[in-house]
């Protein structure tokens, strides 16, 4: 059978291991310098952890895992000869492969919560797995960073997270602009078009203005049910300024009299306000009016995060979401989180040719074999090598030197060592710079004190 990949999967080869790990570990430092403490939970959860807290279209993206053994054996005969796929779920499945880092984590401080001292702020990095349909920079099992904070409602919070985006992202030397909403401002419009009862297909059908154009959005929403004179009222959401505060007093306008846009409004200026106070730069921080980011559990601010050089979808995302360990049975626990994308950060990264050259992986020094005899001089040259902490291997076969070059080559290693006769009677070491095509003799001292 010809071996193949499950779509929507890649293996990674050691550059790309190397500069992923590059990555995470500007990522993880920036957690911990920001106060986060680090998570890990499992690959799986109950499906019942899962389902009802993405939306209708997220629920579908989610990887069940039939049950052990005979998966049928409790199927109801009725369900399955109508072929209820919905009923049918329950029945032969109660895992699922977890959709991303949040829910799992509101699981944790809800089961944990009374050990946990408040704010709790964690940060989490690991894979998850959506049944997506595969395309750049889009797959169905990828990593995800995760920093949240839980049981604070200051927004300060949500300033610390802008920092730690800039921070990040300017580490990684990577330009990006924050677009930001509040989902406060969101159900404040449905409330001004008198579309109260539909704020979920609103903010769903807005949220791929980027997919498919306003002609697009203005179509879902009628078929949504969403009537003509309320479309017309929105249509203000598709001309907006470049001005942030501008965009946001107008709002203040159009929402008079109207508590919960009010109150959105508020929050995202103290949010601008503050991070321009702290020296940001304007061009950075865009408020953006039509952005929704579709997860039902949002209730406050929503970031998303766009690289500026490079055609590619959210390169990261969050928000604030007060209500999420309600449905565990815990109460009061209001929380915010952004999501750090590192497959499409790494997308953006090379093709802007930002990763530098120690992000790759590769062996300092490749010790030449010559033979029986010089052996274990050069086994214990490799091991002094490696106690100072470089990376090297000795060629595990006698070949011919042209054979050992060609290999040194074919894997990046920088210097071929020679521990010849010579060498090691008048204890020096030979090494050629394969980059530079230069060559020296010097003493073992000196080349292990480089």
């Amino acid at each position: 059978m010809k071996p193949s990949l499950a779509k929507g999967t890649r293996d990674f080869t050691a550059q790309e291991v190397s500069r992923r790990k590059y990555i995470i570990n500007i990522l993880q430092n920036n957690f911990e310098l920001f106060g986060f403490q680090p998570l890990e939970t499992p690959s799986f959860e109950n499906l019942s952890t899962l389902t009802g807290k993405y939306g209708e279209e997220g629920d579908r993206l989610i990887f069940k895992i039939l049950n052990s053994g005979e998966y049928t054996s409790k199927v109801n005969q009725e369900d399955w000869d109508h072929k209820n796929h919905q009923k049918l779920t329950s029945q032969i499945s109660d895992k699922a492969l977890r959709y991303d880092l949040t829910v799992p984590f509101a699981r944790f401080v809800a089961m944990n919560h009374g050990k946990l001292t408040f704010p709790f702020k964690r940060f989490q990095i690991q894979p998850v797995w959506r049944a997506d349909r595969p395309q750049k920079g889009r797959y169905r099992e990828f990593y995800q960073c995760d920093a949240d904070v839980v049981g604070s409602e200051s927004l300060l919070q949500e300033v610390d997270l802008v920092q730690l985006y800039l921070k990040s992202f300017a580490d990684l030397k990577v330009p990006v602009t924050i677009h930001m909403n509040n989902r406060k401002i969101l159900s404040g419009l449905a409330e001004y078009a008198g579309i109260t009862d539909k704020l979920i297909e609103f903010t769903v059908a807005l949220d791929k203005l980027d997919k498919i154009g306003k002609e697009g959005v203005v179509n879902e929403l009628l078929e949504r049910e969403i009537a003509q004179e309320s479309i017309d009222k929105l249509d203000f959401l598709f001309s907006q300024s470049d001005d942030a505060l501008e965009n946001l007093l107008q709002l203040k306008e159009k929402f008079a009299g109207n508590e919960i846009g009010l109150k959105g409004v508020e929050e995202l200026e103290f949010v601008l306000t503050q991070s321009l106070n702290l020296g940001v730069n304007m061009q950075s921080l865009v408020f953006n009016i039509t952005l929704a980011r579709g997860l039902d559990y949002y209730t406050g601010a929503i970031f998303e995060v766009k690289a500026d050089e490079v055609a590619m979808g959210s390169i990261g995302g969050g928000g604030r979401y007060d209500n999420l360990t309600e449905v565990f049975g815990v109460k009061n626990i209001p929380g915010i989180g952004i999501s750090f994308g590192l497959d499409r950060i790494y997308l953006v990264m090379e093709e802007l040719n930002l990763f530098p050259e120690e992000a790759s992986s590769k062996v300092e020094y490749l010790i030449a074999n010559f033979g029986a005899d010089g052996t274990t001089e050069a086994l214990k040259l490799m091991m002094k090598l490696r106690a100072n902490g470089i990376s090297a291997e000795l060629y595990p076969e006698n070949a011919k030197i042209n054979k050992q070059f060609t290999y040194a080559e074919k894997k990046g290693i920088k210097n071929l060592v020679f521990l010849g006769e010579e060498e090691i009677k008048n204890n020096t070491v030979t090494f050629k710079n394969l980059e530079a095509g230069e060559q020296k003799t010097v003493s073992l001292e000196e080349f292990l004190g480089q």
